[in-house]
């Protein structure tokens, strides 16, 4: 189990994340965080863009399934019923019971697996602790709190190693 908070790939927005991309790392089941990932914490119901996402990944026979690890399953449940993708909840990421649990659910193993996710002490950690491919994207809606905006201060010396080891990899 790496302890590595560094991300295997790096992006500004899930919509960069594309069946294609998956399909040539040989992932079947994307695990997805969905505060600041999929979606502002505050928004309540999946928008267009998304679904027509989420669609997209279905019709490539690429399973989706939110890893959370919300207090509150109200709101994920409700969002992911939206969606008509599965939950798991109370993950305890950067624990990997909660990536392991959905994997066994999907029937996938690590090396068709990949997790998707804003943050590297939770969802990067766990990633790469259950050994799938960590895809780390950018926040959506931004570091609003003071505390978030901590964590994504500390968060930057590690997206650039994820940058740096990106370049030397196309050169």
């Amino acid at each position: 189990m790496p302890l590595s908070l560094i991300p295997s790939r790096l992006f500004a927005h899930y919509r960069e994340v594309t069946p294609e991309l998956l399909r040539q790392a040989g992932i079947t089941l994307l695990l997805s965080d969905l505060d600041f990932t999929l979606a502002p914490k505050s928004v309540r119901r999946p928008d267009p863009a998304l679904r027509a996402w989420i669609d997209g990944m279905r019709t490539a026979g690429i399973s989706v399934m939110i890893v959370s690890n919300n207090r509150s399953g109200t709101r994920v449940t409700e969002f992911c019923a939206d969606l008509g993708i599965p939950y798991q909840g109370h993950a305890g990421k950067p624990s990997t019971r909660g990536l392991e649990a959905a994997m066994a659910r999907a029937g996938a193993d690590r090396a068709h697996t990949a997790m998707l996710g804003d943050k590297l002490l939770t969802d990067m950690l766990a990633a790469n602790r259950a050994g799938v491919l960590a895809l780390m994207v950018e926040p959506l809606g931004g570091a609003v709190t003071p505390w978030q905006k901590v964590l994504h201060a500390l968060q930057a010396p590690f997206k650039a190693v994820c940058r740096r080891r990106a370049e030397r990899g196309r050169k």
